[in-house]
């Protein structure tokens, strides 16, 4: 299990340029012209984590396999897209089936590529696009409100919950603020609120596509997203299309790193999209490790022993035992599984253990 990250933005800012170098294929056609990414795309790509190259050593595993990241290029937006404008239908129906928005900004002058509004203004190009997905949830609430209302006053509990959710959601699009300004604060309303599938619910990350020579620190259009981003509760990180699109190209570990050293970058615009959207979407990483294999898994932040031991097979969480669970440094400062057992670091953990990130586990189960 990985999470599953939608790139939008509008035509020309470098969406497809980006998940192609993400995602090192050519499956997205990034080419200078509106709506060339007609179906969305999808990628995956191995999350990178030194920690786990380090278990597996530790463990002496002859296979290492990280947890995957999910990349969906979704088609170019424009103005009217909640009217079904160009591709706004279809556009909109892609943005509902992923867990979070990673924004593409273009931050970057370059007379040689148009901009559909035919100059540059990252903010200007956020604002519209986000219009676009509060008008088609302001929609979505109004029609669905005068259902709920009717049945809330025949009596039905459920829609009068559901009513008490919606209320100040309808307010806060009308005010043109986004969804997730309201969410409750709850358990009960949140799994209400999240029923709504609502567009600007979804937690967003901007991408600031720069030029090469400003991967390093961003530019001034960098710095007016960063300013927008704090204001509404997203998040922002600065990458280079071009360059990821280079690094993508480097098999080598050691020419990666000292192609990116040469920008004066210690890591790549993956690994920082990776990092933000990890604390974006509230996940942790847990590993299995034995000598076939070290492996990778994302979790829920929360998540409970079976609920983990469920990302790896749907038995292992309904035949769930219990887990056998090793905190990771204590796993890499005393070498391995059986260190940890004779130092008695190894805990017997139920099922209402809430697992910690960085967890080495094996799971006991009986179906």
């Amino acid at each position: 299990m990985g999470f599953n990250c939608g790139i939008v933005g509008l035509p020309n800012v470098g969406k497809s340029t980006l998940f192609n170098a993400l995602t090192s294929t050519a499956a997205a056609q990034a080419a200078n012209f509106p709506f060339c990414t007609i179906e969305p795309n999808v990628g995956r790509v191995a999350v990178p984590d030194d920690r786990l190259t380090t278990v597996s050593d530790i463990g002496k595993s002859t296979e290492t396999i990280p947890t995957q990241l999910e990349f969906v290029d979704i088609a170019g937006l424009v103005k009217g897209a909640s009217r079904g404008e160009g591709l706004g239908n279809k556009f909109l129906a892609n943005i509902r089936e992923v867990d979070a928005i990673v924004h593409v900004l273009r931050c970057f002058d370059d007379g040689n590529v148009t901009h559909v509004d035919g100059s540059v203004d990252p903010v200007r190009d956020a604002e519209t696009v986000e219009t676009e997905l509060l008008l088609a949830d302001l929609e979505s609430i109004e029609k669905r409100a005068d259902t709920m209302a009717k049945k809330a006053k025949s009596g039905d509990k459920e829609a009068k919950d559901l009513m008490a959710v919606m209320r100040p959601v309808l307010e806060a699009l009308k005010e043109g603020k986004q969804a997730r300004t309201a969410r409750p604060d709850d358990e009960n309303g949140r799994k209400l609120f999240r029923q709504l599938q609502l567009l600007t619910a979804k937690p967003v990350l901007y991408a600031c596509n720069v030029e090469e020579s400003n991967a390093a620190d961003g530019n001034d259009y960098s710095a007016q997203v960063e300013a927008m981003a704090e204001k509404v509760n997203a998040r922002c990180v600065v990458v280079s299309a071009a360059i990821e699109s280079e690094v993508s190209q480097l098999d080598d570990p050691e020419e990666r790193k000292d192609f990116l050293e040469t920008l004066g970058l210690e890591e790549t615009g993956l690994a920082r999209v990776i990092r933000v959207g990890y604390e974006l979407l509230d996940l942790l990483t847990f590993f299995t490790v034995g000598p076939k294999e070290a492996r990778a898994w994302t979790a829920r932040n929360g998540a409970t022993a079976p609920q983990a031991a469920g990302v790896i097979h749907t038995d292992f969480e309904r035949g769930f035992i219990r887990a056998e669970t090793i905190a990771y440094d204590d796993f890499v400062e005393l070498g391995g599984e059986q260190a940890c057992k004779d130092a008695g670091k190894m805990r017997q953990e139920g099922k209402e253990y809430a697992v910690k990130d960085g967890d080495i586990m094996h799971f006991l189960f009986n179906v």
